[in-house]
């Protein structure tokens, strides 16, 4: 096991689906153009925060679509519980699960 700090970022960039405050959403997207901004500044070794948003959620809750903004700062603060393998954002008001696909291969061996 390492001890490597864990990053939100990091999971949503590999995640297919999430699981928003008991929702699930296909529906979402990471502002590559501000991920860039701060991958360049951490080659630089320089700090980087945003109040941009970097990450946006959109799922259906009954007929009503619900959508959902995080800033870069919010999701590099965002805190990671792993008894719950959820990720709490805004100070906790917000329960983010990063989920994978399943898919099989329909080849016979």
């Amino acid at each position: 096991m390492t001890d490597a700090p864990l990053y939100l970022l990091d999971q949503l960039e590999t995640a297919d689906m999430l699981e928003i405050d008991g929702l699930h959403a296909w529906q979402f997207s990471l502002d590559e153009g501000l991920l860039d901004q701060a991958d360049a500044a951490a080659e630089a070794d320089q700090p980087f925060a945003s109040e941009e948003t970097v990450l946006t959620i959109e799922a259906l809750d009954g007929r009503d679509r619900r959508t959902w903004r995080f800033s870069y700062n919010q999701v590099m603060e965002a805190e990671y519980r792993a008894e719950e393998d959820v990720w709490m954002l805004d100070g906790g008001q917000h329960r983010v699960r990063c989920l994978g696909a399943v898919t099989a291969d329909d080849e016979s061996e």
